[in-house]
């Protein structure tokens, strides 16, 4: 029996063919004609010493062979376009494609890039906004910006900001609202999206830590942080809100956070790209404009009082 492997054209025609189940659409694909087509696939059975197609009226059909034959073939191509596309996206310096969450897309992300494009106008950015979570490698993804409690199994990962929550109001609002025994006479807005949390972090646990009696089953809830920060932004009520995604609004002054307490989570922003890949410049570009901007923004933590919310201490900053 010949263990020799057909050339790889006349498995790339039979692969293509046996996908379609046409040879007038795989040769389309693989801009041949039909005939030489149909000359790379007699050509493997040739060399398997038996068809892997039936040749019907108009049609064609798999024999046992080719439904063998095909899922091996399938795979096979499927892996060496992914490694080939690993492979050029190891020498690409100038492509960059992110995924981040929509919240931390809109309200962190889509301000600033203005300013990343600036500075680093070689780099061409792609953007996808989605909770799914990715394999960097499958989906050609260069970095995934992520928040939650987990483990990111065998990759580069580095916690990018300590996320903490306090009151958020419009300016208009903090006059009405100006001590925090003030908020329980105020609407609130609950941002169900932190639901998640190991130790819950809402406006239950924020009356507690801050000693303010207040009814906390009111208000209008939002499955989505970046919802219940436009809500707050609008004046619809009070959000406590988290201050990685609220930054750019407390800069330009379309809410406020007056008070002092703060309350710590246990879940993270990370930065995450394959092992290795840390070092390609322009993830290391990305990853040093991020830091920076991050910590610029850390000037909102100034004169704050941090908590957990079980009243245990704070991790370190």
């Amino acid at each position: 029996m010949n263990e020799r492997l057909p050339p790889l054209t006349a498995l790339r025609a039979f692969e293509a063919a046996a996908r379609h189940m046409s040879f007038q659409d795989a040769a389309a694909e693989l801009n041949v004609t039909p005939a030489a087509l149909s000359f790379q696939i007699k050509s493997l059975e040739e060399h398997l010493g038996q068809p892997v197609f039936h040749r019907l009226n108009r049609a064609i059909a798999l024999t046992e062979a080719g439904r063998v034959l095909q899922p091996g073939t399938s795979d096979g191509f499927n892996a060496l376009g992914a490694a080939w596309r690993a492979a050029r996206r190891m020498t690409d310096e100038t492509t960059l494609t992110v995924t981040a969450g929509p919240a931390f897309t809109s309200k962190w992300l889509a301000p600033r890039l203005y300013d990343f494009a600036q500075a680093h106008p070689e780099i061409e950015l792609r953007f996808a906004a989605s909770l799914r979570i990715v394999d960097l490698e499958r989906d050609e993804v260069d970095v995934a910006i992520r928040f939650g409690l987990g483990h990111d199994g065998d990759v580069y990962s580095v916690p990018l900001i300590r996320e903490w929550l306090t009151p958020m109001m419009t300016p208009e609002m903090a006059a009405q609202y100006k001590e925090p025994h003030d908020l329980a006479n105020a609407p609130l807005i609950h941002d169900d999206s932190i639901a998640f949390f190991k130790v819950p972090t809402d406006w239950a646990a924020w009356s507690r830590a801050s000693g303010v009696e207040m009814d906390t089953t009111h208000g209008v809830r939002f499955s989505q942080a970046d919802h219940a920060l436009d809500a707050a932004i609008t004046g619809v009520g009070v959000v406590l809100g988290r201050v990685s995604l609220a930054t750019r609004a407390l800069e330009t002054g379309r809410l406020v956070a007056p008070f002092r307490l703060g309350l710590v989570t246990d879940a993270q922003f990370r930065f995450i790209c394959q092992r290795g890949a840390e070092t390609r410049p322009q993830i290391a570009a990305f990853r040093d404009w991020v830091a920076t901007e991050i910590e610029a923004s850390k000037v909102f933590e100034e004169g704050r009082d941090f908590v957990w919310p079980d009243d245990t201490p704070p991790p370190p900053a």
